[in-house]
């Protein structure tokens, strides 16, 4: 069971957050060693707001207060980077919080990695419904060991791979090793994002809570409901509880349900997401609503890297469906899954028969890759001197849609829905 509050119409004092957070967490911390997992500038989160808070709350109480950031593959960040992600200046580092940690997760670095235990073949082919049957070690940030409870504190939105993010998923893939990164990726890209984005229950889903149940340190979270970067809920319990009440907070909030798909879509890309890899959000929320043979453009001035981190192994294989992969298994098999799985999503749906692959929409990409990267790529190109927001934004009919911040509000069609989700009453 989780303590909260949530608003369909309503936002969160900082009163009330405090005293959600007191509520939930005084008697579980006390006396304890505490580790807060938090979010990097990726996502849309008071997390100055809440760094500040648990500070206040917990300093005095517990033994051992440090923070560390749930990069999955992310790039590291600098120290002025997690200054900034915190909400704090140099000299407050120096002085006020100078005992507290500030930490990057490091996933490709073994030494910070430990592997807690190997879930079996048939296991996993339960848990991800027959899409895998292999064995997964559960490798995670060997620091979680030298504290008595971990608190994941973050926010809770409509994901490509998971369903809804949050709860569990800042342990795997957040704070974890490639193995789980890989495998619960590819299970996701096999599902394909269109089918489970913004659905509760998934097996990849399944797979990363199986995986926290074999940490063995109290797990706790904070998960928040952010809508137009104000707090409009947190539920505070285990990973497990509060996720599932902040999941379906976010589905109030965060997904938009439209009648008929539209024909084309021009999403701007926000600057939090510095590369393709974390900008794409911008295709997995606007796919669903996207007409067979429309076209989706991600407006993006300030995008000059398809990823930071993974781009030469993008390079090498560039953006194709599912199915081009797995029906030339022999030759991808070695790459990263994750990075497999990243461009499958990217492309989205498509069909790959007799050697040729058909995506069910075009994806354009209007940034500062080249044309002949993208071209290169899989991609469709787009000078951005060519596009008008101003008229993009004006045009509200002939099936076209505009979103101005994309890649944390999901749009599906209603004829998607769940059975019963737009009855009517008596």
């Amino acid at each position: 069971m989780a303590i909260g509050i949530g608003h369909a119409d309503a936002t969160l004092s900082e009163a009330e957050v405090a005293g959600i957070l007191e509520a939930g967490l005084m008697l579980e911390c006390a006396g304890r060693r505490v580790l807060v997992i938090i979010p990097d500038a990726t996502r849309t989160a008071p997390v100055p707001l809440f760094f500040g808070l648990l500070c206040k709350l917990l300093e005095g109480h517990v033994t051992a207060l440090d923070f560390l950031v749930a990069l999955g593959t992310h790039p590291v960040m600098s120290d002025q980077a997690l200054l900034r992600l915190v909400g704090i200046s140099p000299e407050e580092r120096r002085t006020r919080y100078a005992h507290i940690g500030l930490h990057n997760h490091r996933w490709n670095d073994p030494q910070a990695l430990i592997t807690l235990r190997t879930i079996d073949a048939d296991e996993m082919a339960t848990l991800s419904d027959g899409h895998v049957r292999q064995s997964l070690p559960v490798t995670i940030n060997r620091m979680v060991l030298d504290y008595d409870v971990l608190l994941v504190c973050g926010p809770v939105y409509p994901h490509e791979v998971v369903g809804f993010s949050g709860g569990n998923k800042y342990f795997f893939p957040g704070i974890s090793g490639s193995e789980v990164i890989d495998l619960t990726h590819w299970v996701g890209a096999m599902l394909t994002s269109y089918a489970i984005i913004g659905t509760f229950n998934t097996p990849v889903r399944a797979i990363i809570d199986r995986a926290a149940q074999l940490i063995p340190r109290e797990r706790l979270c904070a998960a928040m409901v952010v809508r137009e970067e104000k707090l409009a809920g947190l539920y505070v319990g285990t990973p497990e509880a509060a996720w599932s009440e902040a999941a379906a907070l976010s589905a109030c909030l965060h997904i938009t349900w439209v009648d008929e798909p539209y024909r084309a879509a021009l999403a701007v890309i926000p600057p939090m997401y510095d590369d393709l890899w974390t900008g794409a959000k911008g295709m997995y929320k606007l796919e669903p609503v996207m007409e067979d043979g429309g076209e989706l453009i991600l407006y993006a001035p300030h995008i000059s890297e398809l990823s930071y981190v993974h781009g030469q192994i993008l390079d090498k294989i560039g953006y194709h469906g599912c199915a081009y992969f797995q029906e030339q298994w022999d030759r991808f098999k070695d790459f990263p899954w994750a990075v497999l799985a990243h461009a499958s999503h990217v492309r989205g749906q498509a069909t790959y028969r007799h050697g040729v692959e058909t995506p069910r929409i075009t994806l354009t990409l209007a940034s500062q890759v080249s044309r002949e990267r993208c071209e290169r790529m899989g991609l469709r190109y787009r000078s951005l001197t060519t596009i008008d927001l101003d008229a993009w934004r004006s045009r509200t009919s002939d099936r076209v849609l505009f979103v101005e911040k994309a890649g944390e509000r999901l749009f599906k069609l209603k004829r998607d829905a769940p059975p019963g989700l737009f009855a009517q009453g008596p």
